[in-house]
């Protein structure tokens, strides 16, 4: 993941949002998959996998998953984890926009 992120800087603020848009759509649909899995008593996407979407990226996603299916909303421990990986992403944005200014 370090490579990938330091060759999309390296390319251009393009090329970050397209990678962010990506991670983005694939996570919100990731979500719909697990809730409609949920919902059918199927085999489910893991926690620790829709966490990682959100953590390579795809934050908005799963907000927006989240709210849209209504899914994972009651689960305080996965909300939790949530909010460290939302939190964990502001403070390296305003770090980086910190030391690059």
């Amino acid at each position: 993941m370090l490579v990938l992120t330091g060759a999309l800087v390296w390319a251009g603020a393009g090329a970050w949002r397209g990678y962010l848009i990506i991670a983005t759509v694939a996570t919100f649909f990731v979500y719909g998959y697990d809730k409609r899995q949920a919902v059918l008593g199927r085999h489910r996407v893991s926690e620790a996998a829709l966490h990682l979407l959100a953590l390579v990226g795809g934050t908005l996603g799963a907000l927006l998953g989240q709210l849209v299916f209504r899914h994972k909303t009651r689960h305080q421990a996965f909300r939790l984890v949530f909010l460290g990986i939302v939190t964990l992403q502001v403070l390296l944005t305003l770090a980086y926009r910190w030391v690059a200014r």
